[in-house]
């Protein structure tokens, strides 16, 4: 191979441009950007943890929201251009480093924190909007739509900054109305970035993109039980608590194997508009439930058997189950390849789920833990044992078992 066409010189081109089709697997800088969000979803649940509260559950949605939006647009440049070159993996590492300051800053999010925050923030969307500055200047795009994408950024980073200096709450409104215009910038009809028919991301790119995604914010929430039961102290737990950790512990793994079952991994049936939207909105309300989840499982170090399961705890657990199912019922509609796990994860199952955790809500702080458990644990395990259910009765009616 010349030395120029190694992947550290190679300029930035649109996918579409790449001869013979470019792959659809997650470059490893991607990836380290992925695994930077570890710690800064941790924190973002720990913020929660101790913030059981209205306020708190509030402030930790806008913010997950908030940080999604630096995952997901960078992906979304990612998906369009294939970068690998020294200036892009440079721009990379710098966003990193604002994630760092991004996630230190969440523990005193009301306070001394928030400056940090809107400025890291500012500055993570400044490179992304450089990255496709140089998209354009670089040739990889001949329409405009690097040029606007670039240009809406650099204004939604000087609105990001600006918030960082304003009193609150007049900063968090402003930073807010920047949130919306990131998701506006795309949708508005007539001037947002849809319109151009290169805006085409690589579906089977963005799949794993959010699969990766799914994975670390599950995984998140076995760190969180881990943590949770080191800080309280191994053995000043409960019986009932080992237990409890245990199936705390199944239960992630149990997210993560109907997701990856239903949807995850899978292309999007077709490009149209409304099916990429129901796609986009559909996994930052699932992603959105997996890290709640994870938060509210922790709870489950301060009970044994016979207490109530902690009210706050308990009602984030049950509304993240709920959200969890139900969005990814509307994913599985969504996506190709899927239909045999379509007639068996059918939406009917997914309701009774939804449903049972829904009821688990309301009665939970009135039970014992190992009854609440029992409930919540009936409508997240049946998503996986009704389908095995079904599968084995077919399999033993098929002739040609």
């Amino acid at each position: 191979m010349p030395l120029k066409d190694f992947p550290i010189w190679t300029r930035p081109r649109h996918h579409l441009d790449v001869e013979g089709g470019a792959s659809n697997h997650v470059h490893w800088v991607e990836l380290f950007y992925d695994l930077v969000h570890v710690v800064t979803i941790f924190l973002l649940g720990n913020y929660l943890s101790h913030h059981l509260d209205w306020a708190g559950f509030w402030t930790y949605s806008f913010l997950f929201i908030a940080i999604f939006f630096a995952w997901a647009d960078n992906s979304v440049y990612n998906s369009l251009y294939i970068s690998t070159d020294i200036p892009h993996r440079v721009a990379m590492a710098v966003q990193i480093v604002t994630m760092m300051f991004i996630a230190a800053a969440i523990p005193e999010i009301t306070h001394g924190g928030w400056p940090f925050f809107a400025l890291g923030y500012a500055l993570n969307r400044a490179l992304t909007a450089w990255l496709y500055w140089r998209a354009r200047h670089l040739g990889a795009e001949t329409t405009s739509l690097a040029s606007e994408m670039g240009r809406n950024f650099f204004i939604l980073a000087g609105v990001f900054a600006v918030s960082a200096f304003l009193p609150r709450p007049l900063a968090y409104w402003v930073f807010g109305a920047g949130i919306v215009m990131i998701q506006l910038m795309y949708l508005l009809p007539g001037i947002g970035t849809l319109r151009f028919e290169r805006f085409l991301p690589r579906l089977g790119h963005l799949s794993e993109r959010f699969g990766l995604l799914m994975l670390i914010l599950l995984g998140e929430g076995f760190f969180k039980l881990c943590v949770t039961l080191a800080d309280k102290s191994i053995d000043e737990a409960y019986p009932g608590t080992f237990f409890n950790i245990a199936m705390g512990g199944l239960s992630l793994f149990a997210l993560a194997w109907i997701y990856f079952d239903s949807a995850g991994m899978a292309k999007l049936k077709s490009r149209k508009v409304p099916l990429m939207l129901c796609y986009w909105f559909a996994h930052i309300a699932i992603l959105w439930a997996a890290v709640t989840i994870g938060v509210a499982l922790a709870g489950e170090v301060y009970v044994g058997f016979l207490e109530p399961y902690p009210p706050g705890y308990g009602a984030l657990g049950t509304i993240g189950l709920a959200v969890f199912l139900a969005a990814l019922w509307v994913l599985q509609l969504l996506v190709e390849g899927r239909d045999e796990t379509r007639r068996y994860h059918s939406g009917g199952l997914r309701l009774f789920g939804a449903a049972m955790a829904i009821f688990m809500f309301f009665i939970h702080a009135y039970v014992p833990a190992i009854i609440g458990n029992l409930g919540w644990g009936i409508a997240l395990f049946s998503q996986i044992g009704v389908p095995l259910y079904r599968a084995i009765r077919d399999l033993r009616a098929s002739p040609a078992s």
